[in-house]
């Protein structure tokens, strides 16, 4: 396993390489015959979900890739005196994988998760550019709180059967990380991410904010404007919280 330099931002220790880093490490990782490495998000939204959700924390703990997808974790690091200066997200570790898959050719991936609607979008995508990426196929998990044993096991069945190089999940978190840390020993490839928004991004069902505001760690406040009953709690809650905790972890009193 590639080790990154980690940085403890509260409660989670948070890599600090950078995409292409990232991206290089997947590549070596699959190349040396890895099995069920996995790459989750964390933000501060994410982070105090998990505080209250022992399933969800342990989950991020041992994800073998926790990228600082959040501009508060960027914040973070710097009021903590870190090196994390820039944002890696997980629709730039999957555009990033596709491109470098596309030059190679020879890998596959396979979409779990969202809608028909979606992962057919995501499908006529793929096949426009990224043609030498195998598109393993794709499978929109029931839309509920909890899956039956039987549905566990048809999700698993599918992906194994299509035996795909990258496995990405969109259920939405904490579910997504929740369900890939549950099977991940039953699921027989070599990565597997929790992407959860861009598969919208990606399908053009969801706009994702703009390169300026993404450059500026603003890219919530699209997403706010256009989705205030979605995103108001993440915002206005948890964003709170988070620095709450952040000027505690820097008083040393975490």
């Amino acid at each position: 396993m590639v080790q990154f330099h980690r940085e403890k931002i509260w409660n989670v220790d948070v890599q600090t390489a950078p995409a292409a880093e990232v991206l290089k490490a997947i590549d070596e990782e699959i190349a040396a015959g890895a099995k069920g490495r996995t790459l989750y998000c964390a933000n501060p939204h994410s982070l105090v979900a998990a505080q209250h959700d022992t399933e969800f924390l342990k989950a991020l703990r041992s994800a073998d890739f926790l990228i600082p997808d959040g501009a508060g974790i960027v914040l973070a690091s710097k009021l903590l005196g870190g090196t994390i200066t820039r944002r890696v997200t997980g629709y730039d570790i999957f555009s990033g994988l596709a491109g470098r898959w596309e030059k190679e050719g020879g890998k596959s991936f396979y979409f779990l998760g969202s809608s028909e609607n979606v992962l057919g979008k995501i499908a006529t995508r793929m096949s426009a550019e990224y043609p030498h990426v195998r598109m393993g196929g794709t499978f929109a998990a029931p839309f509920k709180v909890k899956f039956s044993d039987e549905e566990n096991d048809r999700m698993v069945d599918e992906v194994n059967r299509a035996a795909p190089t990258a496995l990405w999940v969109g259920m939405t978190a904490p579910k997504q990380e929740k369900w890939i840390e549950e099977h991940r020993s039953r699921l027989n490839v070599p990565f597997i991410a929790a992407i959860g928004a861009a598969f919208d991004f990606f399908a053009g069902t969801r706009k994702r904010a703009s390169v300026p505001f993404q450059n500026a760690g603003l890219e919530w406040l699209p997403r706010l404007l256009r989705e205030p009953r979605r995103m108001w709690r993440r915002n206005f809650v948890s964003t709170p919280v988070f620095l709450y905790n952040i000027i505690l972890q820097k008083a040393g009193m975490l």
